[in-house]
């Protein structure tokens, strides 16, 4: 089951009241969490996605259950992210980190790393890093990504000071990663 912050009840609805329900919950989401939209229009898939990426959300990816379509978005300040300068100093590109012979820690949500993932990435979301440090080597080489550089700039910078030495942060991350997928979406 894919975690989500908040569900919408769209079910039964025709366009354009997916968008409208999904416009009006998206104001009580905070950044970075995941909405769920439950709809039955099968036109609510392509709207929400074009949606999502109209107004700089970030469209995850939907599942139908049931005669149910879930959507997932995960909120988004476009502005913040241009904005936030990447602090540290250690990065490789995605080509670079799938060629390494390392470990690839994927710092995205579950719902995110669900819907697509490089095949040799372990999940570790980035709110979830701090209790699964001492599963980690501190001799191993860690190539931390997500979906832009910015979740994966922090996870670096907690490795980091948690006294982890071989650490990069990958850049641009999932955003413009074009090789093979692996999904866990069932």
């Amino acid at each position: 089951m894919i975690h989500s912050d908040q569900q919408v009840d769209a079910k039964g609805l025709a366009c354009p009241m997916p968008i409208i329900k999904t416009k009006k919950a998206m104001q009580e989401v905070k950044e970075g969490q995941v909405l769920e939209i439950q709809a039955t229009d099968k036109g609510s898939t392509a709207d929400i996605k074009a949606w999502s990426t109209a107004v700089g959300h970030q469209y995850i990816g939907s599942i139908e259950q049931e005669n149910v379509l879930r959507h997932y978005i995960r909120k988004c300040n476009p502005q913040k992210s241009a904005q936030q300068e990447k602090k540290f100093i250690h990065t490789v590109t995605n080509e670079e980190a799938i060629l390494k012979d390392g470990v690839i820690i994927d710092v995205r949500e579950a719902a995110e790393y669900a819907f697509g993932h490089i095949p040799a990435a372990i999940s570790i979301p980035l709110g979830e890093l701090e209790n699964h440090l001492e599963k980690l080597d501190m001799n191993q080489e860690y190539f931390v990504i997500c979906r832009t550089g910015t979740r994966s700039d922090l996870a670096a910078q907690q490795l980091q000071q948690a006294g982890f030495k071989k650490i990069y942060n990958v850049l641009p991350g999932m955003s413009t990663y074009t090789g093979e997928l692996k999904k866990e979406v069932i």
